[in-house]
């Protein structure tokens, strides 16, 4: 069931980008900028995760059970933090890689052909 709400739930994210875009590198260039807001938001809230922790940690410092599950709390904001920072960075690997923005790939020329001189 979960499976197909996640479906359901990227086809009505991204569909309109494919029904508005004219080229791959816009239709590109929206996903990733859809991608970063919502890892952006992620970023924020394992953020709050990690200081919840910390200060559950300091409030319970006399309990070593307390502190215990306060630490929990404390690894899975580490771990959001860092699962999220590495999927900005591959985000702006892909956007750089596919040069998306407001610079177009440079293709080379191929060379000039000029003629040969014959003897005489």
């Amino acid at each position: 069931m979960m499976r197909i709400f996640l479906k359901v739930l990227g086809v009505v994210l991204f569909l309109p980008y494919f029904a508005y875009a004219q080229t791959f590198s816009q239709i590109f260039s929206r996903m990733v900028n859809t991608a970063n807001l919502i890892v952006g938001a992620l970023f924020i809230i394992s953020t709050v995760v990690f200081f919840w922790g910390i200060v559950k940690f300091i409030a319970s410092s006399d309990n070593p059970q307390e502190r215990q599950k306060a630490k929990a709390i404390l690894w899975w904001g580490i771990i959001g933090m860092a699962v999220m920072a590495s999927a900005w960075g591959l985000a702006f690997i892909l956007k750089e890689y596919f040069q998306i923005g407001n610079q177009q790939p440079q293709f080379l020329s191929p060379p000039a052909l000029t003629p040969i001189p014959l003897p005489g």
